[in-house]
Order: C-alpha cells, then structure tokens, then sequence
C-alpha cells in the first residue's frame, strides 16, 4: 500500500487537508465553510422555536433536526442546472439531504433539545469527491457552534451535543484500499464506500456498493479499518473547529 501512487501524492491512508472557516453565514445561528481539499461546502444552521406539525399533531416531545442540500451550478466542472429550473430536487440531492438529516439527528439529544426546529443548510461550491461527507462533518461543526450560541444566552442549561459525528469515504482503485476519494479516484473506483461514525466509534450508518464490481469481506474489513482511523482523525479537528 505504501508504494501506491496517488494523483495528489497522498499515501493510500491518508486524508486531504480539512479547514474550517467559521461565521462564514452570519445571519444563521452557526456556520462554517469546509474546505475539504478541494471540495468547499458552506453548512449553515438556523434554530426555529417551534416543532414541525407532524410533531405536534402526533404530541411528540422533544425537538427535530432537519436538512437541505444544494450543488451550486457553477460547483462541477460542467454547469450543474439549479434544480427549480427542473421544479423537483433530484434523486441524487434528496438522498443525500436525508443523509445528513440522520446522521445529525444522532449528534443530538432530541429531548435536551426541547421543542425547536434545527434546518442545516449545505451548499457546495466547489465539489471534488466526498460532498455528502464533508457536509455531515462541516454540518456537525456548525451546529456546536449554534448551540454553542444558544447556550450563552441562556436559552440551553446545556448542551444537547452528543461527542461528535464524521463522515469519510473509502474506495477500492486498482485493487488497493484507498480513504477520503478525491473525483478523480471515485469516478474510477470499483467500489465505493460511505462511513458515517459518532464519537463513541459507533457506526449511524454505511453505504457501500460495487461499482460493476464486487468485493470480498477482507476489501471491506480493510475499507473499514481505513475509515475508523480516517473517522478519528476527523472528530479531532472538528473539536477543534468548534473549540476555536
């Protein structure tokens, strides 16, 4: 593995740089741009005082986590339409819009939350592999800032952040086990693998598939090992972020 050539030079373990670039929205209650090699994902939390209908026609306590996802036009190499000129949000955007909505919903006590609405916002502005990713790392440092905010003005006793949640991603290219795909290494991947993690080592959730390919249980057991370690990496810079 260590003989492996990457396009950026990376060794096959390896992540891209990961910045964060707080306060970036400043009329939302947190936010953070992630700059996550090349991809750039501004994620933007806003806290409503109120619960979705649903919640309060089916009395359900506590409070909801939520979010939207968006590629700007200009993020992609070619123009990527906006999709209200199609008037429906395409597939592949609403997947990954309730990806992050779980994979938040688990970085909060619902209940400590208490009856508010928490919409995160990602928008890419430059995408270079690992979108869905970076925004459920960038979002999880937004909203330790927001409730970070919410705290100092007595609004929360305490926080309802749980330890942390990170995502990265995994691949196989050329038979070598590769962590944190740059486009060039997903687009060429036989196998293409999501992690999402807390804190606690703890997997929300995995979505690995081949790409006109199949793999064996030690590909995935290296996919895997690759990703926590990638994971733990992350967690620390996120604390970081939020800490900063």
């Amino acid at each position: 593995m260590s003989e492996f050539a990457r396009a950026d030079g990376r060794l096959p373990y390896q992540l891209r740089p990961i910045r964060f670039q707080n306060g970036i929205a400043p009329h939302a209650t947190g936010s953070t741009l992630i700059e996550w090699g090349n991809t750039r994902v501004i994620c933007a939390v806003t806290i409503e005082d109120s619960v979705p209908k649903w919640m309060q026609s089916q009395k359900i306590s506590g409070g909801w986590v939520t979010a939207e996802y968006s590629m700007l036009p200009y993020s992609t190499l070619d123009r990527k339409a906006r999709d209200i000129s199609k008037l429906k949000l395409d597939g592949r955007s609403q997947e990954i819009q309730r990806l992050i909505g779980r994979s938040l919903r688990a970085a909060v006590d619902l209940e400590a939350l208490g009856a508010r609405t928490v919409w995160i916002d990602c928008d890419v502005l430059q995408a270079d592999g690992g979108t869905r990713t970076a925004s459920i790392t960038g979002a999880f440092v937004a909203l330790g800032l927001a409730l970070r905010k919410l705290q100092a003005a007595g609004k929360l006793t305490e926080s309802p952040l749980k330890p942390g949640v990170a995502a990265v991603s995994v691949g196989v290219v050329q038979d070598v086990p590769l962590l944190d795909l740059a486009y060039v290494e997903d687009r060429d991947a036989a196998v293409d693998l999501n992690l999402v993690m807390d804190g606690s080592g703890q997997f929300i959730e995995l979505q690995a598939s081949g790409e006109e390919a199949t793999f064996s249980d030690t590909q995935l057991a290296s996919m895997l090992a690759l990703g926590r370690a990638g994971i733990r990496e992350i967690l620390a810079i996120q604390q970081a972020a939020i800490a900063a």
